[in-house]
């Protein structure tokens, strides 16, 4: 049986600047300056996303000093990787299975 995949997790990713800074963290840790200079961003339009990708598990925090550094959460992103494996097996043998019409 296929696993749901959770719409609002889609509708975050869905957004191209949250998008944008996804695929950033997949290649290191930064903090909220860089992602400022890397998205052109304004500060409080970022942190507002950031805030929406903490709050939907993609990403974690990680204090050091006076910064926050931000980083991907892998098992979140695995997770939602497996679901869409799951979803592409199942697609794959569904071409096997037609309903007839009435």
């Amino acid at each position: 049986m296929l696993t749901s995949v959770d719409p609002d997790v889609l509708r975050v990713l869905g957004d191209p600047l949250r998008w944008k800074i996804v695929t950033l963290l997949a290649r290191e840790t930064l903090c909220t300056t860089h992602l400022v200079e890397e998205t052109g961003a304004k500060q409080t339009n970022l942190s507002n996303h950031m805030k929406v990708l903490r709050e939907a598990g993609l990403v974690e925090t990680e204090p050091c000093g006076r910064f926050t550094y931000y980083k991907l959460n892998a098992d979140a992103l695995a997770a939602l990787s497996g679901q869409f494996a799951e979803l592409a097996a199942s697609a794959h043998s569904a071409t096997q299975n037609k309903r007839a019409c009435p």
